[in-house]
């Protein structure tokens, strides 16, 4: 059995992954803030417009569409686009395994069905997030997007993106179809982990800084909405106690005041 000073004295990769977690977020402030401002400040303008700022992803990234909304602090103008196919993989194999999202994220022409659905308006805005940003479901999304005139934001690990191989036919990535390009200081592969005797990485840190770049968005853009003074927009966050009793959902305050309460 080891010592308690042996395992006091041994390196933890519990502790090392929070070191670098936390030093790829250091990184993430010092280089990314500017441009997070500016996303902020595009969806508060589309928003303050009366226009919705969309949120795609697949797979793993479907939680920061999530991370946004709905979310305890969240308000109108967001809007999750989570496509089930792509993300709703409750096994690894058999019925709803991985098999099939893959294979979907992957078919040429299926974004464009997605985006089929929708209305878009001019005032409305697209963030898409991917930490390979190579996907042509992902790809296709945001050129998509940037056909229908709507400018997009992309979330990408960049040193991943511009080292992997594009697997779109039009040879385009993320990052040569989004106007504004969010790195998320994730390293190729997402994790950052090695131990002795795995052949392979673990410590994925693509959930902290993209959860982080997205609340830093969210709060950039209610602060830019406050400062416009727009009306109903002001909201008080639900899960406190005494919440749902005092503010039953269908009478949330500032919904029915919102423009975006209406079914556009």
């Amino acid at each position: 059995m080891t010592s308690p000073a042996a395992r006091k004295n041994k390196k933890k990769a519990s502790s090392t992954f929070f070191e670098r977690a936390t030093e790829a977020l250091a990184t993430l402030k010092e280089t990314q803030s500017e441009v997070i401002q500016e996303a902020a400040e595009l969806c508060a303008e589309r928003i303050a417009n009366g226009g919705l700022v969309f949120l795609f992803g697949n797979g793993h990234s479907r939680m920061m569409c999530e991370e946004m909304t709905p979310r305890q602090g969240c308000f109108p103008g967001f809007v999750a686009l989570v496509e089930l196919a792509l993300s709703n993989h409750a096994a690894i194999v058999g019925a709803n395994g991985l098999r099939a999202p893959l294979y979907l994220e992957n078919y040429e022409g299926y974004a464009e069905q997605i985006l089929k659905g929708f209305h878009f308006g001019p005032n409305d805005a697209f963030i898409v997030i991917s930490t390979s940003g190579i996907r042509p479901v992902v790809v296709e999304a945001a050129m998509g997007a940037q056909r229908r005139g709507l400018p997009v934001i992309g979330i990408v690990s960049r040193a991943h993106c511009e080292q992997a191989k594009a697997a779109h036919s039009s040879g385009k990535k993320l990052i040569d179809c989004a106007d504004l390009v969010i790195d998320n200081q994730c390293p190729p592969g997402d994790c950052v982990i090695e131990l002795e005797g795995l052949e392979w990485r673990t410590g994925p840190i693509s959930t902290v800084t993209g959860a982080v770049i997205i609340n830093m968005i969210r709060c950039g853009t209610a602060e830019a909405l406050e400062r416009e003074v727009v009306v109903g927009f002001r909201f008080r966050s639900l899960p406190r106690v005494g919440a749902l009793e005092r503010f039953p959902l269908n009478t949330h305050p500032g919904w029915a005041d919102s423009p975006l309460a209406e079914t556009r």
